[in-house]
Order: C-alpha cells, then structure tokens, then sequence
C-alpha cells in the first residue's frame, strides 16, 4: 500500500500519470486529502469517483473508490480467471 496527498493543484494529469504508474506494482492506494483541497465530504466523494473515471479510461482496467473521513482508498480490481 501507498500513500500520497492530493493538494490545491486537485487532480491534475501528472497526478493521474502518477498513479498509474503506481498501480503497475500495487492494487491499492491511499489519498490523503488536504485541507488546501477541500474540507466537504461530498465533494471528496466526487473527487474519488473521477479519479476511478480516469484511471479507468487510462488504463482500460476496473477501479473502486471509498472514502474514509478524508482519505480516500482505491483499489484496481483483479483478473477474473
């Protein structure tokens, strides 16, 4: 599992290269939400599903989001055999 902060620049295209490249190695990843962001839950929710809407279209790969407090968690689903 990683860590990493999603600030005032929000999700920019560097962050979502970023995390792609994160998810080459990992299945899961943790978004610490600062306060330079935002502070309403339900716009982190929105955030986190764009985040998942990104990375799906990057990638060509499923992804969930849940948000906890201001965290969010997102997991690349697996490989159905």
């Amino acid at each position: 599992m990683i860590k990493i902060q999603l600030g005032k620049a929000g999700v920019t295209e560097r962050f979502i290269d970023n995390l792609t490249k994160i998810f080459k190695n990992r299945d899961l990843v943790k978004i610490s939400v600062l306060k330079s962001f935002s502070r309403d839950k339900q716009e982190i929710k929105n955030t986190a599903n764009a985040i998942c809407d990104m990375l799906s279209k990057k990638t060509k790969k499923p992804y969930t989001a849940k948000t906890i407090g201001f965290t969010i968690v997102i997991r690349k689903w697996r490989k159905l055999k």
